[in-house]
């Protein structure tokens, strides 16, 4: 039986800066990734928790529609697409199920499976689809899916996910360094 990988999608297989043009705009602002050095995104941009939350409902599915793919996503993806189940397991909220599956299509990323659950908590879908590794973007979401479910997790390295590592998440620069921690480690 193949291994099945779990692949968060936002941060990780679409580029980390993809919202801050939209949010410059929107804020009246001129961040870029570098200053985007905490998750929540609401105090770098003089705004209210509410108030970002709001502005996601209104521009979230524009922006994932057009998502730009991270660094060398779709060459590593794709070529494991005969190694390992393939299992996107995102934070997004189940109603962009078909706008995500587009996505993928449109993009040509293979998949074997998509699972939008809506909540940053990603440990039970890790759990019930016995995933071997995953690759995410959250710092405090890689070091709980570590602990918890004891597996192997790669952390893109971004200036909002910098903070001490559990032994079992590794931090990688880019989808090629990804690579090779996966093969050595499967």
């Amino acid at each position: 039986m193949k291994k099945r990988l779990g692949i968060d999608i936002d941060g990780t297989v679409t580029c980390p800066s993809t919202f801050i043009p939209y949010l410059n705009q929107s804020f009246q602002k001129n961040l870029t990734l570098n200053d985007i050095t905490q998750y929540n995104l609401a105090p770098l941009y003089d705004t209210t928790e509410e108030e970002m939350d709001r502005w996601m409902e209104k521009y979230e599915a524009m922006i994932y529609e057009c998502a730009p793919l991270a660094e060398h996503a779709l060459e590593v993806i794709n070529s494991w697409k005969n190694k390992y189940e393939l299992f996107y397991i995102s934070a997004r909220g189940r109603h962009l199920y078909d706008l995500t599956e587009r996505w993928f299509q449109i993009n040509g990323i293979h998949y074997h499976h998509i699972e939008l659950i809506g909540s940053h908590d990603k440990i039970e879908a890790v759990k019930t689809y016995h995933i071997s590794a995953f690759f995410e973007d959250k710092y405090d979401n890689a070091c709980d899916i570590a602990e918890e479910c004891n597996i192997p997790v790669i952390l893109f390295d971004t200036p909002y996910n910098q903070g001490p590592l559990p032994k079992q998440v590794i931090r990688v620069k880019d989808w090629l360094e990804a690579k090779q921690h996966i093969e050595r480690l499967l």
